[in-house]
């Protein structure tokens, strides 16, 4: 998949522990992160799928794929973002994530948006 400056989508992620959701005595960590994705380039493009490679701290990994996200598929312009809240549980209080969505450019071209690193960790209490 080629990419060049036309076709561009920054993606940036915020993530954070559901500690109302979590059930640590049970190995059940909740987290919750906003993705936000960004049309940086000169031609609007729709998601049309992604992929996320999920890892817990036990080193377990999970790849997850499919079509759009949180049941959309939307088309980003161009200086334009789309914003959306998902989840993710693990069994171990910390962990990372990354993937891609792939695009699909108004002129036809496809291109992947990467989504960088991320972590999921349980804020520690400190005395």
């Amino acid at each position: 998949m080629k990419t060049s400056p036309n076709h561009s989508i920054e993606v940036s992620v915020d993530s954070s522990f559901n500690d109302q959701q979590s059930e640590p005595e049970r190995q059940q960590f909740v987290f919750s992160y906003t993705v936000r994705l960004h049309n940086t380039g000169s031609v609007g493009a729709r998601l049309m799928s992604r992929h996320w490679v999920i890892t817990d701290g036990n080193g377990k990994v999970e790849e997850v794929r499919g079509d759009g996200v949180v049941g959309q598929q939307p088309h980003i312009e161009p200086g334009q973002a789309f914003e959306y809240s998902s989840g993710a549980v693990l069994e171990t209080d910390a962990g990372f994530m990354f993937g891609s969505y792939q695009m699909q450019a108004d002129d036809g071209t496809r291109f992947d948006a990467e989504i960088p690193p991320f972590t999921l960790v349980v804020p520690r209490v400190l005395h």
